[in-house]
């Protein structure tokens, strides 16, 4: 299996689709379904009718899972989509920014 590219926490930038441009955190990686839950983006609304555990009811928001290929990394740097590839670092595997050359990894 190949090492991921997008990880849990990384800030990352929407390219296609309804939420283009917006960029957000990671909240959760599906690598098994290819999808990708980002903080803030792709936000669903649900209307819920009253039940005992949720007597009130009303219209529940969440951010649903999106495919992973409709984001990229934000270079560190400056924020706008860049790719990433992995180098050998202070004998460590590290993930870099292929725009700016930056560590994505701290």
């Amino acid at each position: 299996m190949a090492a991921a590219k997008i990880k849990k926490g990384d800030s990352v930038v929407v390219l296609s689709g309804k939420d283009k441009g917006r960029t957000g955190t990671v909240q959760k990686v599906m690598p098994k379904d290819g999808k990708i839950v980002v903080e803030g983006v792709n936000v669903a609304a649900r209307h819920r009718k009253p039940s005992q555990a949720n007597p009130q009811g009303g219209i529940d928001r969440f951010e649903a899972p999106m495919p992973i290929s409709k984001v990229a990394v934000a270079d560190p740097k400056d924020g706008k989509p860049t790719r990433v590839r992995f180098e050998e670092r202070d004998g460590k595997k590290v993930r870099v920014a292929v725009k700016s050359g930056e560590t994505i990894d701290g």
